[in-house]
Order: structure tokens, then C-alpha cells, then sequence
């Protein structure tokens, strides 16, 4: 049984989630480039690392912690590459107006902050594109 502009809706939902994603790691992308030209770099740790319930999944999470320069200790999420284990010290640079909202993980042995954000920025958004190329065909008739 065929539904009548399934095809289009499906096309649009996916052309705006890729869509969401560009611009959400847009924002963090830009965050990032600013925190590591102006922020101040503290030594943290990995705290905790997430892997999806059951090992159905390759997706890990990582969280840091650190401590600010008045002392706070702050956790957060990064990105972070497949050999960093609870317990790997990591240089954190961040925003001291903001430091849970803006600390990213920069140092030796972890993937370039900016490149990790270009990547992601790329990727969803050639993806957006991909899939709203395909809709403007499928709208046209395929000619």
C-alpha cells in the first residue's frame, strides 16, 4: 500500500533534522573557535564514559571534569577519541563567563576541537542538502 507524498514528507523531515544538526554544530563550531583563541586552559580528566545500553551501539559518550580558577569543578560532554579511558588526563580550555557551556577538550592526543565541529558541520549539512536536493527532483517529477 503506497501513501500518497509519503516520499515528500520523509524527504523534507530528513532534509530539516540534517538541517538542525549543521546549524546546532555550526553554533558549537564558532563557540569552540572563540573559547580556543580567548579561554583559559585548565588540566582535567575524563570522568565517566557512556556506551549505549546492551552494546547495541558503537555511540560512546564521554564526560570531564576540571576545576575553574575560583575552584568549581565543572562536568561536561566532548567529543573524544576511542582510546581516551575514565581516568585520561586531558587539557580543557573554556570561557570563564561560562565555563560548563563553553569548555571543550584541546590538547595532545585528541582530535582538533574545530576540526571535530567542521567535520560534524560538513557532513550534516551536505547530508540537509543531499536529501533537499532529492525532494526539489522528486517535487519537479524527476526530470
Amino acid at each position: 500500500m503506497e501513501v500518497p507524498g509519503a516520499g515528500y514528507v520523509v524527504l523534507t523531515l530528513l532534509a530539516a533534522l540534517f538541517g538542525w544538526l549543521s546549524l546546532t554544530y555550526a553554533r558549537r563550531l564558532v563557540t569552540v573557535a572563540r573559547v580556543l583563541r580567548r579561554g583559559v586552559r585548565a588540566g582535567g580528566e575524563c570522568v565517566r564514559v557512556e556506551s549505549e545500553p546492551y552494546h547495541r551501539s558503537d555511540a560512546r559518550r564521554y564526560f570531564f571534569a576540571f576545576h575553574t580558577a575560583d575552584g568549581t569543578r565543572v562536568e561536561f560532554e566532548d567529543l573524544a577519541s576511542w582510546s581516551t579511558k575514565e581516568g585520561t588526563p586531558v587539557t580543557v580550555t573554556y570561557d570563564p563567563r561560562d565555563p560548563r557551556g563553553t569548555a571543550t577538550v584541546a590538547g595532545r592526543g585528541t582530535w582538533s576541537p574545530v576540526l571535530s565541529a567542521l567535520a560534524l558541520v560538513t557532513g550534516c549539512g551536505l547530508a540537509a542538502l543531499g536529501f533537499a536536493t532529492l525532494l526539489w527532483f522528486e517535487i519537479r517529477g524527476g526530470s
